[in-house]
């Protein structure tokens, strides 16, 4: 078996071909490997006298976290976990894996404590592997904040979910353009997530990726990508508790009156229920509208609304 604290353990079996025209030697500051490069979160969660709780718990810096909180007043049995990472963020040869596995009947929600930043990249990239899974009626939720890739950086991300067919999953992410501010708007060499979705008996119900490269194929200007918008959210519904179509009318009927965005909904592949792609020129203005699209599915799949995370 691979040791946690094998670069292998932590780098995707399969790197795409253009991630191996960056993947050189760090000539300036720490290599793939060394101490505080690899990040390992490994989590298992399971029912416990009426809530929630952590039941195994391994951790590797840069990734730790504290010891959950119940916030929710309509699911006080849900645990608030925040994923937390020392230092500022990515830098080129991290490679972060977070393992979490929620047990049958559980009920988990996963955030960060604030915006992932990507920095520059001269030699090398960054990669972060995401396994997530949900046992029988489980519920888990995964919504991060926002991703900020700054100038030159690199980042693949592979998130991949395993769920039981009375399962309830809700993902989502969104990727700013960059430091704005400081005139960075959409100045990255590599932002690649891939999303992928499975049964516990390995069937694959859908695959997504979303891939933007500027100045080449894949750039963020083209119409075929952003066109011409900044900001881009993307939002999952996995649940067999409600049929996908209706599932999709209750989440367009939500984004259509939502300001400022262009979104879109479709059903997904197998019936497994609906995903949700929303663009807009502000942070504020998509984080509106992936915050309107969690509430409605929550509503729609859990008959509850979505909690105040007291956040930003």
């Amino acid at each position: 078996m691979t040791r946690r604290d094998d670069p292998a353990w932590c780098t995707p079996a399969h790197l795409p071909d253009e991630l191996h025209g960056f993947d050189g030697s760090v000539r300036d500051g720490l290599g793939v490997g060394a101490p505080g490069k690899l990040g390992v979160l490994d989590l298992a969660l399971a029912p416990r006298g009426g809530t929630t709780r952590v039941v195994r718990q391994y951790q590797r810096a840069p990734l730790h976290i504290y010891r959950p909180i119940h916030l929710d007043p309509h699911r006080p049995d849900m645990a608030f976990v925040f994923l937390q990472q020392q230092g500022d963020g990515f830098v080129q040869g991290d490679r972060y894996r977070v393992d979490v596995d929620c047990a049958d009947g559980s009920a988990v929600h996963l955030t960060t404590q604030a915006s992932t930043k990507v920095y520059g990249a001269r030699d090398n990239y960054a990669t972060q592997l995401l396994n997530l899974r949900a046992g029988a009626g489980a519920v888990l939720e995964y919504l991060p904040d926002p991703v900020v890739p700054f100038r030159g950086s690199r980042l693949y991300q592979r998130t991949t979910v395993t769920l039981a067919p009375d399962a309830t999953v809700l993902l989502g992410e969104v990727l700013l353009p960059g430091r704005v501010a400081r005139g960075e708007t959409h100045c990255y060499d590599l932002y690649r997530a891939e999303l992928e979705a499975r049964r516990t008996d390995g069937a694959l119900l859908f695959a997504d990726t979303l891939r933007l490269r500027p100045g080449g194929a894949g750039d963020p200007g083209s119409p075929a990508t952003l066109g011409g918008y900044q900001v881009v959210g993307s939002f999952t519904a996995l649940s067999d508790r409600m049929p996908p179509a209706e599932l999709v009318a209750a989440l367009r009927a939500e984004l259509a009156p939502v300001p400022e965005v262009f979104a879109g909904v479709s059903e997904l592949p197998a019936g497994c229920g609906a995903g949700v792609r929303v663009l807009g020129h502000t942070s504020k203005a998509v984080q509106a509208a992936m915050h309107a699209a969690w509430d409605r599915a929550r509503r729609c799949l859990l008959g509850i609304p979505a909690p105040d995370l007291r956040k930003g």
